[in-house]
């Protein structure tokens, strides 16, 4: 019986921590993207190569951290409810049969944050605490 409880109150903390650094990350786009909001499945289609443009019409350009950013993980979970070794054979299957390449991939927020504030149709997710003027916040995952 305890052991059930302990473990109950576990993965109960547990959910808190992920919905937490959930809650933390956003995503934003260029401010001459055209665009002032996504939905979810809006950003799934782009982060999944399954639409290649904006809703405004411009190509997109999904921006994607390497697999060394806890982000990274955070992001696809949310996203996806997918792992990132589930993400990686997604994108494997999908360039071995010639269907499409993985979102731009950067080492660091801040790689990130130059090419969003630089390419018109870049995307991509960042810790809410680095958001700043030069992009425009188009998702928050708490609203």
């Amino acid at each position: 019986m305890m052991k059930t409880i302990c473990r109950l109150l576990l993965s109960g903390s547990l959910c808190l921590v992920c919905q937490h650094a959930f809650a933390d990350l956003i995503v934003v786009a260029n401010p001459q993207s055209g665009v002032d909001k996504l939905s979810k499945d809006e950003i799934i289609n782009l982060y999944m190569g399954r639409n290649r443009k904006l809703s405004s019409g411009i190509n997109a350009i999904p921006v994607d951290l390497s697999a060394a950013n806890a982000e990274k993980a955070n992001f696809y979970s949310m996203l996806v409810n997918k792992n990132l070794p589930e993400i990686n054979s997604y994108w494997a299957r999908l360039m071995f049969s010639g269907q499409g390449s993985p979102p731009l991939q950067v080492e660091s927020v801040d790689e990130a944050l130059d090419i969003i504030a630089s390419k018109k149709g870049a995307i991509g997710y960042i810790d809410r605490k680095k958001l700043d003027k030069r992009v425009k916040l188009i998702y928050d995952p708490t609203q």
